[in-house]
């Protein structure tokens, strides 16, 4: 099953989708590529692979991206190969944006899709400007995408206010578990169970 995170820059998705996984402890994270400098905090191949515009135009040209989009002055995208190998494993969640999320909807419809709403627009800002990682041209265009992103949030499947970082992982997490008991993703499981009624009597 697919997870799709999505919400404004600062809203708290990468930091909701780690702390979901250590609980979890058996869902992975697609990397996306991204043709973004990375920030001092981010690793190459742990939170983005970072390459350059000509690459990234290639491998869409190619068809490798389940989706792809310009996001804040920069490209974004999710490698297909990523998507397929992770995927065979379990269930995978995407850290993506609306325009992302939009095309993963088209492509993938039993994905399942999460918007993380920051609790009010002063403190996204606050958070922005807190990490020290954007400059203030580039927070200012954050924040103006935001008031765009926002609006979106009736698309999706579920929404998690993220005002209080113990309770939005514990929504988050929710959603996890109770979308892995969908009649769909429960078929294997109930299978030697309907199965053992046809043997004769209980």
């Amino acid at each position: 099953m697919i997870f799709v995170v999505t919400g404004p820059s600062g809203c708290g998705k990468s930091t909701l989708i780690r702390e979901v996984r250590e609980r979890l402890g058996d869902l992975a994270f697609s990397v996306s590529h991204t043709t973004r400098p990375p920030r001092p905090s981010e690793r190459d191949g742990v939170d983005y692979r970072f390459i350059d515009e000509k690459a990234f135009r290639r491998m869409v040209r190619d068809g490798r991206f389940l989706e792809h989009a310009v996001v804040h002055g920069h490209l974004y995208g999710t490698s297909l190969a990523e998507v397929k190998a992770k995927g065979r494993r379990g269930d995978l969640v995407l850290d993506i944006d609306v325009q992302g999320a939009r095309q993963v909807r088209r492509r993938v419809p039993g994905a399942v899709h999460v918007f993380i709403m920051p609790p009010v627009a002063a403190e996204l800002r606050r958070r922005l400007i807190k990490r020290h990682e954007d400059s203030p041209e580039a927070v200012e265009r954050r924040l103006q995408n935001a008031r765009t992103e926002v609006k979106a949030w009736k698309e999706f499947d579920f929404v998690v206010v993220n005002d209080d970082l113990d309770r939005a992982v514990a929504d988050l997490e929710a959603v996890v578990v109770a979308s892995r008991r969908r009649v769909a993703a429960m078929a294997g499981a109930v299978k030697p169970v309907l199965a053992s009624f046809r043997k004769g009597r209980p």
